[in-house]
């Protein structure tokens, strides 16, 4: 795996030990812009690699040092994501930019780099995560477009949910299972509805054919299973 040095000036020291790795899509017009703010100092954002649509890897700063790729976000009740976590910048116009389809270049080389970060700090593949995982009231990326399914059948991430839906599933027991998995619902309270953020940023990542329908039958289901799968795979 050959990866390109574009050294970052924004980064600072890291107070604590890797577990999770974050994945981004750039969200600029080209992958040049990106790179180009990315490497900024006026831009005060960065993070460890960034994935060319062709396959390219830079490498922004080093693994060892803190990079600031995810901003205000939380996941199982931990903050300061970027202290904890490696950010991988997939270069992708996004939503607002004309999203579209991840070529199939840029995810072998995601998934190669995923695989050897994974190996190197012993992190499980449920700690692969979406930026609109930890940050879900603030970020879509990567999107409902990016091929979880792919990087699972190579056991670096927890994919889509692919079985049928139980329309008996209660609506609190969807709700327990959303805030398991990791997301930040903490303003949720009996008989009152998650954040919609919550379950659309679930939705992109676990079942992306039922987004923007709230809990549907295919929702809750594919919660209760996703929080199993998430909790065996970390061992917790």
């Amino acid at each position: 795996m050959k990866i390109i040095r574009s050294p970052s000036p924004n980064f600072d020291a890291r107070d604590r030990k890797v577990d999770m790795v974050v994945l981004h899509y750039t969200g600029m017009p080209t992958g040049a812009e990106a790179l180009a703010r990315l490497v900024d100092p006026a831009s005060r954002v960065s993070a460890h690699y960034l994935v060319e649509e062709d396959g390219r890897i830079h490498r922004l700063v080093e693994d060892e040092q803190r990079a600031w790729h995810a901003g205000v976000s939380s996941w199982k009740g931990e903050s300061s994501i970027n202290a904890r976590s490696i950010g991988i910048e997939i270069v992708n116009p996004g939503h607002e930019w004309g999203y579209r389809k991840f070529p199939d270049a840029q995810i072998d080389s995601v998934i190669a780099l995923v695989r050897d970060i994974l190996k190197r700090n012993g992190i499980s593949p449920a700690r692969v995560l979406a930026h609109s995982d930890v940050a879900p009231a603030r970020k879509e990326d990567p999107g409902e477009r990016f091929p979880w399914a792919r990087l699972a059948q190579e056991s670096v991430a927890i994919g889509p949910y692919e079985g049928a839906p139980d329309a008996s599933i209660p609506y609190t027991d969807a709700l327990a299972a959303l805030r398991e998995i990791g997301y930040e619902i903490a303003d949720a309270a009996p008989g009152v509805p998650a954040p919609a953020a919550a379950v659309l940023a679930f939705q992109r990542r676990f079942c992306p054919t039922a987004l923007g329908q709230g809990f549907s039958p295919l929702t809750k289901t594919a919660l209760l299973w996703a929080a199993r799968a998430m909790s065996v795979e970390s061992g917790s």
